[in-house]
């Protein structure tokens, strides 16, 4: 994914590339994400930021996600392998999510600073600042990690 053109650009050219080979699923989604894209600009009035863009369809695959937990719930697999497949589209315009072990690595060392600067080990009862520690350093590797994952290893992390 290059830098130089913008995501609207990208999803732009992919709608037609999709378009032209007759995907309905991928063309529908793309169309889903440039709508996303154009919404979030419209409510605020400026173009937005990278970050901005990657929180727009973080946001879309989570509403997918808990379509996917309410229609397995509500017995209709059809439904929730059609969302399973948009998510696949979305993500492909999102840096690669973080993997367990990197983010446990991620979330240690969030851990460490913050015993570091506090002057001993972290409680549960500072998870709040762990978790701006670990969400800062994922924004600065323009990384990015379910945000209920990262909880429950801070928590874990905070715990043992």
């Amino acid at each position: 994914m290059s830098e130089a053109i913008s995501l609207e650009a990208q999803v732009n050219q992919q709608v037609i590339l999709a378009m032209k080979a007759h995907d309905a699923t991928r063309t529908t989604t793309l169309r889903l994400i440039k709508n996303a894209l154009k919404n979030k600009f419209i409510e605020k009035r400026e173009p937005l930021t990278p970050a901005e863009e990657q929180q727009a369809l973080a946001t879309m695959i989570k509403q997918r996600r808990d379509s996917i937990e309410q229609f397995t719930q509500g017995n209709r697999p059809e439904l929730a392998a059609k969302e399973a497949a948009e998510i696949a589209v979305i993500e492909e315009f999102l840096p690669k999510a973080l993997d367990e072990s990197a983010l446990a690595a991620l979330v240690a060392e969030a851990v460490a600073e913050v015993a570091a600067a506090t002057g001993q080990k972290p409680t549960p009862k500072e998870m709040g600042q762990v978790m701006k520690a670990v969400q800062a350093k994922l924004q600065a590797k323009s990384l990015r990690a379910e945000g209920r994952i990262v909880s429950e290893m801070v928590k874990k992390a905070l715990a043992g």
